[in-house]
């Protein structure tokens, strides 16, 4: 029997520290090789009306835990994206032999392993006492990526910028209220990072947000907008100054990283300095070697994340009784 869970099941087991922890144990099997990820493929339509993705993985571990030994879970998320909406679900099968374990809608689950692959890159990339953040954009994948920092670090402040002034208003009362961290709405992209020892974008933009002369000394940066090869977030100078480069997929980065691609065309960047997150959170590599520096960590979501996140769903759903049973693929 296969476990369909909702939305609102998602919402009701999973929170940020869980997919924080998870997400570490899942990152230090990609640096010892032993989880398999592939990058993500796409159909466009003609007359680009709409685009199909697909991304998939194997994560070992139990369902939920990583961490532990066991066969793992091999799962992959397919979603569509058209003017009427996005649609998300991720199927989950038995690494062990190959049941199908659940169907789950993956939208806010997908907002969530987003969010925590920033955090956890924050968490070692980030300077010790990093208190100031600040957060270019206010949409559904910015709130969790606010979550994650405060979840990663005790952030005292965080600046949030986005073009719409009374949506960045609202943004900041929301966040202020759930994490109980001062969100201060500011004028400008530049206000908002001038001050901050952690910034994160987070938008749709095609072009850079975010110009590398306005970091101070020792921040670290999370460029999370953009997944498509012709699209940037961050400019070259954010690159070369930046003493770490870090990705959550090598592979998948060479394919759809814009924000590396296109420096990397004009002989502004070089994929030789990029290095995998997991090499860092399993200690292969620095996240940094001093407080000066200043650190990159580009995410385009990968189904490492979204596979070892949809077994922590599907866990902690089994225990609560959550979901609707299908007999299906047995």
């Amino acid at each position: 029997m296969a476990l369909v869970l909702r939305e609102d099941d998602v919402r009701a087991v999973l929170s940020m520290p869980d997919t924080l922890d998870v997400l570490d144990a899942a990152f230090r099997h990609q640096a010892t090789g032993n989880a398999r990820n592939t990058p993500r493929s796409r159909i466009v339509l003609p007359e680009a009306r709409g685009v199909l993705h697909l991304l998939s993985a194997y994560v070992p571990g139990q369902p939920g835990h990583p961490e532990q030994d066991g066969p793992g879970l091999l799962g992959f998320k397919a979603y569509t994206a058209f003017a009427s909406g996005v649609r998300f679900v991720v199927l989950l099968y038995s690494g062990a032999d190959g049941r199908l374990l659940a169907l789950i809608e993956a939208d806010l689950l997908g907002q969530m392993r987003t969010g925590a692959a920033s955090g956890l890159a924050t968490r070692y990339m980030a300077r010790a006492d990093a208190r100031i953040a600040s957060v270019i954009g206010t949409g559904g994948q910015a709130r969790t990526q606010a979550l994650a920092l405060c979840a990663a670090r005790p952030i005292a402040r965080m600046y949030v910028y986005g073009r719409d002034e009374a949506r960045r208003e609202s943004f900041c009362a929301e966040l202020t209220a759930l994490t109980g961290v001062e969100m201060a709405p500011v004028a400008s992209a530049e206000e908002a990072v001038r001050e901050a020892d952690i910034v994160t974008t987070a938008t749709t933009a095609r072009d850079a947000v975010l110009l590398g002369d306005w970091l101070k000394t020792g921040t670290h940066v999370n460029a999370m907008g953009s997944n498509w090869a012709t699209r940037r977030e961050v400019d070259a100078v954010t690159l070369e100054r930046s003493s770490v480069v870090a990705v959550d997929s090598l592979e998948q980065a060479k394919i759809e990283a814009g924000d590396l691609l296109i420096p990397a065309a004009r002989r502004e960047f070089d994929f030789e300095r990029a290095v995998e997150l997991g090499q860092i959170v399993a200690g292969e590599i620095p996240g940094r070697t001093s407080a000066e520096q200043i650190t990159f960590f580009k995410s385009l979501g990968i189904a490492l994340e979204d596979v070892a996140t949809a077994g922590r769903v599907y866990e902690l759903a089994r225990e609560r009784g959550l979901g609707q049973e299908l007999d299906i693929l047995p």
